[in-house]
């Protein structure tokens, strides 16, 4: 009698490779001044790739966090416990500075290296949440130079403490903020959280706030209505205003920032999300009464860095993941990536990641270079990263879709980890301004800073007469900027095409010339279908697919 279950043309655990082997973030990493930190990525992509972080990555995202509002004789706590491997991540992560350490790094590239870092640390991504915002708060808290002064420090430390204590006495902290309120969403002057004056130069905030992710960090960030108060320089008082509050204060006890309930979301579960009430809590001024907007910006600026960020190492992600598949399942008599509509899928992820990763990259170096002075830099990152923002976070969730449908049946079952990366995939284009927040912004940096169109236009005019495809689609980029009438309706396609000219000039500049010929060829060549898979023919598609494979 024959056996019944015979196991057979199934694909092998995707397992003990490293992330930081992709050709495209290797090279993105040298151009962008951060050579200096190859091993120290490399070291941490292999970490990544093991089954012991992968496996942390699976169990910080099935153990949901669980909110603990009272201890067992009805004291109020407000403490949310996680798996332990939610720590082991966070651990990790912080140990090698993917938070706030760059702010301690003199060297140029460093916070280049931090963002190679980040994208390479990849079992689970809802712990970067509070390691991200840890990493933005550090300039907004500069606006307060006695507050920097003692916890900076703790900020930028490599030590990952996880325990409830007054921050001053701990050897590192976490940070979080805690701006959008029920009413206002992304529109933060509608906050109705009040902060009163306490004559000793504390205040006390009382409202409500709609979504707080971490909650457990030790210090937060927070907007409020100032009210009540005189100012030294005679001026009106008032206004929202930036505050900032420990958990813990600094006598010991526990500040009134209550936990309402934990959000059920989508995805991102190993991460707590929150709602939050504060009913006469204790914050210090952090720059000027009625700047809140202004003193918080740099610190949206860095964490819409790291959105764009996570959706280029999603798409990298999502398509190791379906060319390993491809590599090991056989249809209809072949291997899959054999099969020239299966490549032609493939590839065309590949050309989406690594456009994506080359600009998040890009972006990440003009970060490194606006921190350290450079004003053109700082101009090109105020328009791009709003750009970038929205068109490659907008691409992540069609291309994790493509990739999970890359492994059929097989990518819809949780044990593929392709669920995890579709569920996640929304949430950058949603965090810290969804779509249309993203695209005005863009028209916001042109209205504002109008230098940063023709700083635009420099870095592109780089690549003149490089390619026939590109130049047509620069030279119809300008007459979108200047037609004011209907701008705001066209926000949207101004900012796709802004991010698909930058896309284009990198890749022609600094790509693989297969690369950049599929990219030119499609999105700006007029023949591309719009769905994956629908790249022309007479494409080299091999060494596409190629820098896409799993490397140990």
């Amino acid at each position: 009698m024959s056996d019944t279950h015979v196991v057979t043309n199934q694909v092998p655990p995707l397992e003990d490779f490293n992330p930081a082997a992709a050709p495209v973030l290797t090279e993105a990493l040298i151009r962008e001044g951060g050579e200096w930190g190859l091993d120290e990525v490399a070291q941490l992509g292999g970490l990544a790739g093991g089954r012991t972080a992968q496996r942390w990555g699976e169990l910080a995202d099935r153990h949901r966090p669980v909110l603990h509002t009272h201890d067992r004789t009805g004291h109020r706590i407000d403490e949310v416990e996680y798996d332990p491997a939610y720590h082991e991540l966070m651990n990790v992560a912080v140990g090698h500075g993917l938070h706030a350490a760059p702010w301690a790094d003199d060297r140029p590239g460093s916070h280049v290296v931090r963002a190679a870092k980040n994208s390479v640390w990849t079992p689970e991504p809802g712990h970067l949440c509070p390691i991200s915002m840890t990493y933005a708060v550090v300039p907004a808290l500069r606006h307060n130079p006695e507050l920097a002064a003692i916890y900076e420090p703790l900020l930028t430390s490599r030590v990952y403490d996880p325990e409830l204590a007054v921050p001053t006495t701990k050897p590192g902290i976490t940070a979080g903020m805690s701006m959008t309120e029920k009413q206002g969403g992304s529109d933060v002057r509608a906050g109705t959280t009040e902060a009163t004056p306490n004559g000793d130069g504390t205040w006390s905030l009382r409202g409500h706030k709609w979504f707080t992710s971490a909650p457990m960090c030790d210090v937060f960030l927070v907007l409020a209505q100032a009210s009540g108060g005189e100012r030294s320089d005679g001026g009106k008082s008032g206004g929202l205003s930036c505050f900032f509050l420990p958990r813990i204060l600094p006598d010991g006890t526990r500040n009134r920032m209550f936990l309402q309930r934990l959000k059920d979301k989508l995805g991102n579960h190993a991460n707590a999300s929150s709602e939050v009430e504060y009913d006469g809590a204790t914050g210090w001024l952090v720059g000027q009464e009625g700047r809140g907007v202004r003193t918080i910006i740099e610190m949206v600026n860095l964490t819409r860095l790291d959105c764009t960020l996570g959706s280029a190492t999603s798409m990298r992600t999502g398509v190791m993941r379906a060319a390993h598949h491809a590599q090991h399942r056989k249809a209809f008599g072949a291997y899959l990536i054999d099969q020239p509509l299966m490549r032609n899928v493939l590839a065309d992820l590949a050309v989406e990641a690594e456009a994506a990763t080359m600009l998040a990259m890009r972006m990440a170096g003009a970060t490194d270079r606006a921190v350290r002075g450079d004003e053109r830099e700082t101009l090109l990152r105020r328009i791009g990263l709003a750009a970038a923002k929205y068109w490659v976070c907008k691409r992540a969730t069609p291309h994790a879709a493509e990739a999970m449908e890359c492994l059929g049946g097989n990518g819809y079952v949780e044990d593929s980890g392709m669920p995890r990366l579709y569920r996640e995939a929304p949430l950058m284009g949603i965090w810290e301004g969804s779509g249309n927040v993203s695209a005005l912004d863009t028209l916001r940096a042109m209205a504002t800073r109008p230098e940063c169109v023709d700083v635009l236009f420099d870095e592109l005019a780089v690549t003149d007469g490089h390619d026939p495809r590109l130049d047509a689609h620069v030279r119809s980029l300008r007459p979108q900027l200047e037609d004011l009438a209907t701008i705001q309706y066209r926000a949207r396609q101004v900012a796709e095409d802004i991010a698909l000219a930058l896309q284009g000039s990198l890749l022609v500049r600094h790509g693989h010339p297969a690369v950049a010929e599929a990219f030119l060829a499609s999105r700006l060549g007029g023949q591309w279908g719009g769905a994956f898979g629908t790249l022309p023919t007479g494409l080299d598609l091999a060494p596409v697919i190629e820098r896409a494979l799993v490397k140990a």
